[in-house]
């Protein structure tokens, strides 16, 4: 049942409905049916898996939470912590292991076929995972108490909004609300009107980035990156850009409407993204784009590695491997490692370049205030991260370094046969203006909320903007009977 889904608009507004009338004391239990029952949807066959994984991170939590010894604290949340994680392995993992095994014997001469089992990859299963032991890591530090209602604790990890792509939220944020249940947020919180409309804004514009932006470009991309020694230059270069506008779309898509649902019925959720293309530096970037698991990785694993209080070495070592293991979280493959390597690799480049980038400044007598300025640092994040994102669209390491040879090698400024990549021109025109539309909202965002400066219109103006919203969606969708509306990136892989 996708977000955007036939299904999903009768499903949410009954749930919203009911939620809003049942009994106080009912709504965690109504909201867990719902929530389960909206993944037995998805995946009936591993919905035991998402209740495996709740209670032995439950149980862990309060066996944890029952001892004051240190040793006894740190070895409850590790043996919790394992035994969540190894649903993940199994599922996510084993085959890559064990290929990679293979090949390593290989390597040394003795031959041997490891054991490739058909495995389907459960729905959410890292994020759901991951917020659970980032709730079994807080309750070891003592930042929050461990949950002693079951059925509270299985509506944190479960929350329908927010389980098949997150954002990972923690015990401080949804969990809270869950235990306070007062005032304006949270199980308690009455119907309010303005949250109501402000949620709805939120979907609306997810809506239209999934839709209009993310599934037109994605045609184009689905075009190219299979056979890409047929393209030139141009084309495989816009075919990248294309990649980088289509994931932010769909992923940012989704958590609009992921935020924006939990919005109406009384709960905050993580923001995941803030302008991340308008970012003047990869550091900015990773400040920008998917906040929930680039904090989760800052707080869980960096900072507990040391981060960048032991030197600068250390801090370079510690970098790079949060964003390896980042890039293995994101899937089982080399070139998903190779992304979050090379990201790793720019910012070591760009701390150990800051000095030479600050005496040319000074030197040219550049401001680095000034717009053009601006705008050169920004086109030129955005080319390393549109490099960076071909590992990750692509099926192998190797298939993203021929692409980008490719269109290093194959340079021509001819836009022959651009309506060959599986857009037409009115297409083309159509993501083109969306684009656009979406650049107007991510800088307007920059200087503060576009949901506030619309709620602040005058009436028929208001009105104007909701229906151009939802008619730029019926008529410039993507649907169709070849259209599978399941398919949200990182809801499909991760």
């Amino acid at each position: 049942m996708a977000f955007h889904s036939p299904q999903f608009l009768i499903f949410f507004p009954v749930v919203t409905l009911a939620y809003f009338l049942v009994p106080q004391r009912g709504r965690c239990a109504w909201l867990l049916a719902a929530s389960y029952f909206f993944y037995l949807c998805w995946n009936p066959e591993y919905v035991v898996l998402l209740l495996l994984v709740t209670a032995v991170s439950y149980a862990a939590a309060l066996l944890t939470d029952r001892r004051q010894d240190r040793r006894w604290r740190r070895g409850w949340t590790a043996a919790g912590i394992a035994a969540t994680l190894a649903g993940l392995f199994f599922f996510k993992y084993f085959n890559f292991a064990a290929d990679t095994a293979a090949a390593v014997l290989s390597w040394v001469g003795i031959t041997a076929a490891g054991p490739h089992l058909d495995l389907v990859l459960p729905l959410g299963l890292s994020f759901y995972t991951f917020q659970a032991v980032g709730y079994l890591a807080d309750v070891c530090g003592g930042k929050t108490a461990a949950e002693g209602n079951f059925l509270r604790y299985a509506l944190f990890l479960s929350f329908f909004p927010k389980l098949v792509s997150g954002p990972i939220d923690r015990s401080d944020g949804l969990l809270a609300q869950m235990r306070e249940g007062q005032g304006e947020w949270g199980l308690n919180a009455p119907f309010d009107f303005d949250r109501m409309r402000r949620g709805l804004l939120l979907m609306v514009w997810g809506m239209f980035l999934k839709l209009v932006i993310a599934d037109r470009l994605a045609i184009l991309v689905d075009t190219v990156f299979p056979s890409y020694w047929e393209y030139g230059g141009v084309h495989l270069a816009a075919a990248a850009v294309s990649f980088s506008l289509q994931i932010y779309c769909d992923f940012g898509g989704y958590s609009a409407i992921a935020i924006g649902a939990a919005q109406i019925l009384g709960f905050r959720l993580m923001d995941n993204f803030r302008q991340p293309y308008l970012s003047l530096s990869i550091r900015e970037f990773w400040r920008r784009w998917h906040i929930s698991l680039s904090s989760w990785f800052r707080d869980y694993l960096y900072i507990p590695l040391g981060g960048s209080r032991k030197g600068r070495g250390r801090t370079w070592v510690n970098l790079m491997v949060t964003f390896l293991v980042s890039g293995l979280w994101h899937g089982a493959s080399w070139n998903f490692v190779a992304w979050g390597g090379l990201h790793g690799l720019y910012q070591i480049a760009g701390d150990l370049l800051r000095p030479a980038r600050d005496r040319v400044c000074a030197a040219l007598r550049i401001r680095r205030e000034a717009l053009p300025w601006k705008i050169v640092r920004g086109l030129w994040t955005f080319a390393l991260v549109t490099v960076a994102w071909v590992f990750f669209r692509a099926e192998s390491t190797a298939q993203a370094v021929g692409f980008l040879a490719r269109m290093a090698t194959h340079l021509s400024l001819s836009l022959d046969g651009i309506t060959g990549l599986g857009l037409d021109w009115k297409d083309l025109l159509a993501a083109g203006a969306a684009v656009l539309v979406l650049l107007i909202a991510d800088l307007l965002g920059q200087k503060g909320s576009v949901r506030d400066r619309i709620l602040a219109l005058p009436l028929p103006a208001r009105w104007a903007v909701y229906y151009l919203a939802v008619f730029s969606i019926l008529i410039f969708g993507i649907y169709g009977g070849n259209y599978d509306p399941s398919q949200f990136i990182y809801g499909n892989q991760f």
